[in-house]
């Protein structure tokens, strides 16, 4: 078994990639749709309710926005919740699909939680701050908690350092395609 890690920094383009690299070739886990899965649990709406104080009566995601936007240290505390349940269910899907020879991981801040050890190959996609921004914008994002999470990641530059193979992802998406399945091609 292959073990693939698929990184980058904020609205680089990593679900993409991550979609491209595995299709018809591994399953792939996804830390963001582990995450959305977690705010669907009534558990674990609690205990993040309990943990940053937030009333009962509101919509957790908006008002949780606003209170990183008011103090970023809330990141710390919603991360210090989040993350071992990610590594517990990534650690599930490993065992589950041991005898796959690959299996891909998408995992956003991979390097930050010095996962790399974890893994066998790294990729990491890479794209300019105003690209990333604007894509950012797209999905709904505003331009100050982009700024706000931007900032708790690694600069590119270190976060390579930890990778073997940096796509650039700032054109279309053929290209992004072509650039993945061309380095892909070695480990098939």
């Amino acid at each position: 078994m292959i073990k693939i890690g698929i990184t980058g920094s904020l609205a680089s383009g990593k679900t993409v990639a991550s979609r491209i690299l595995s299709f018809k070739k591994g399953p792939l886990f996804s830390a963001d749709k582990i995450v959305k899965q977690m705010y669907k649990k009534n558990k674990f709406k609690a205990q993040i309710k309990k943990r940053l104080n937030i009333p009962n009566r509101v919509n957790l995601k908006k008002f949780l926005r606003l209170k990183i936007l008011k103090d970023k240290s809330n990141i710390k505390i919603l991360e210090r919740i989040l993350h071992p349940l990610v590594r517990k269910e990534m650690i599930k899907f490993t065992k589950k699909n041991k005898k796959q020879k690959f299996i891909f991981f998408e995992i956003p801040l991979l390097v930050e939680s010095k996962l790399m050890k974890h893994f066998d190959v790294i990729f990491f996609i890479k794209a300019k701050k105003n690209i990333r921004l604007k894509r950012f914008h797209i999905k709904g994002g505003s331009k100050d908690l982009f700024e706000i999470l931007n900032s708790k990641q690694l600069s590119d530059a270190k976060k390579a350092k930890y990778c073997n193979h940096v796509v650039v992802n700032e054109k279309n998406l053929k290209i992004l395609k072509r650039n993945l399945l061309d380095i892909f091609e070695k480990y098939e």
